[in-house]
């Protein structure tokens, strides 16, 4: 867990995680197959997730698998605007992992 750690710097690893993305599709997933889903960085590799997802959960990671998602087109009045892409992963905890975002002690 840790050697993944080593060979990437710390700061870095601090910043690759955005935000944990809770809705009822990510719910679903993590429930069926104990996945968890983030949003990160868009120049975030699958080790970086890894390793930073072990280092800030001290959890043992099975895989990673990646999306880049599209932004909207909208508009406001008459002046059209897109937002901006976003970058999300799935990482799939080893078998009795778990990570809870509620905060409450497990």
């Amino acid at each position: 867990m840790n050697a993944n750690a080593k060979k990437f710097d710390a700061g870095r690893l601090a910043q690759i995680l955005v935000a944990p993305i809770i809705s009822e599709k990510a719910t679903r997933v993590g429930e069926k197959h104990n996945q968890v889903l983030f949003k990160v960085l868009r120049d975030a590799t699958k080790p970086e997730i890894k390793a930073a997802v072990e280092l800030m959960f001290k959890v043992d990671v099975a895989a990673v698998r990646t999306l880049v998602q599209k932004g909207k087109v909208k508009r406001v009045g008459r002046s059209t605007g897109r937002r901006d892409h976003v970058k999300k992963a799935y990482v799939a905890l080893e078998p009795g992992q778990e990570l809870n975002f509620s905060g409450e002690a497990a």
